[in-house]
């Protein structure tokens, strides 16, 4: 699949579900989902989102045998991966253990039939998350990453955006994810080699190759700037993305004591663009070389609905689940998106 032809898949999700009863329609069962780890910095989100889908989805229970992580969590059943996985009629799990173990958790899941959703980074290697995803494609299961700016409202403008031509040809992507980590943050991300970018930046690189597609060329500067007292975390770092006609920038840095409000993704084309920024605030500048309904030719500033978006997300893989449409993110997206990962931090 071209990038033209995945991104004129790609559909905006923020009206995902209109109510059946608002229709006349018997609403359809709900789906039984159960969720596999408390551990993963986003997995207390993705449980609350969960829950507030009440007509969508039946949550089953969360499996966690760590005590203290089960305090993340409450009004929950906790049940053992045995009863999680012999569950009659179980449609899905959310997969949110730590990194190290997030597709290690997740082969089994897939190999017994489930559809998941898996946060992010896929690993550190590509092989195991490969098979995973073979497995899913074999088997029609649908493997919803949890890059958290595919549903933002701002994202997806820009991706249809691209997809109806507004922009013209994109000849330039910059972007910026970085925060100010302490001293536990640094010691904890410092497991994986490819540091902040591994960890946090993904969600930037998702958002890149979305518009661009896979990149002829990568390159990856690691800078670790506390090496001299012994710290090896890779806090300051540089993607460079190459393709035929255009370039890409992403940065990473965990020095940043602004690293928040600072958080953008621009990018430029023959005919427009916009900026984005702070990430996830839902307040762009657009800029167009002629009208497009209803915005003006020139530059103009949109504000959106801005926010985390994990419900959105969550409503959008029971649709996929139900078969009423297709992930706008395929396999070989996300196969492209880890490899991609890998080669910028050093870790292919």
């Amino acid at each position: 699949m071209n990038r033209r032809t995945f991104l004129k898949c790609t559909a905006t999700s923020s009206a995902a579900l209109t109510a059946p009863a608002l229709l006349g329609r018997t609403p359809p069962p709900r789906l039984r989902i159960g969720q596999i780890g408390l551990a993963h910095p986003h997995a207390a989100g993705k449980l609350k989102a969960i829950q507030s889908l009440k007509d969508t989805f039946e949550l089953v229970g969360v499996v966690e045998p760590n005590a203290t992580l089960r305090r993340r969590a409450t009004d929950v059943k906790f049940i053992s991966l045995e009863e999680l996985m012999n569950t009659r009629g179980l449609h899905a799990v959310a997969i949110e253990t730590r990194v190290r173990d997030l597709v290690t958790t997740a082969l089994p899941v897939v190999q017994a039939g489930k559809h998941i959703h898996l946060d992010k980074p896929a690993g550190p290697e590509l092989a195991p998350f490969r098979k995973l995803l073979a497995t899913a494609e074999t088997n029609q299961l649908c493997v919803q990453m949890g890059y958290m700016l595919r549903y933002n409202p701002a994202f997806e403008f820009m991706f249809r955006a691209v997809r109806e031509g507004w922009f013209g040809e994109i000849m330039e992507l910059d972007a910026m994810m970085g925060k100010q980590a302490n001293a536990a943050l640094r010691k904890e991300l410092a497991e994986f080699s490819g540091g902040g970018f591994f960890e946090l930046a993904c969600h930037i690189l998702d958002a890149a190759i979305t518009v661009l597609g896979k990149p002829d060329r990568v390159l990856g500067i690691n800078l670790r700037t506390g090496a001299a007292k012994g710290d090896t975390f890779a806090d300051n770092q540089l993607a460079v993305l190459d393709y035929p006609k255009a370039t890409a920038t992403l940065r990473c840095n965990h020095n940043d004591p602004f690293g928040f409000p600072r958080r953008r993704f621009h990018l430029a084309g023959t005919r427009g663009g916009m900026e984005i920024q702070q990430l996830e605030g839902g307040r762009f500048t657009l800029n167009l070389d002629q009208a497009r309904h209803p915005y003006m030719k020139g530059t103009q500033t949109v504000q959106l609905k801005g926010g985390r978006s994990y419900v959105v997300e969550f409503a959008d893989l029971a649709r996929v689940i139900r078969g009423e449409k297709k992930l706008a993110w395929n396999y070989q997206h996300d196969l492209t998106v880890h490899e991609t990962l890998l080669k910028v931090c050093g870790m292919a």
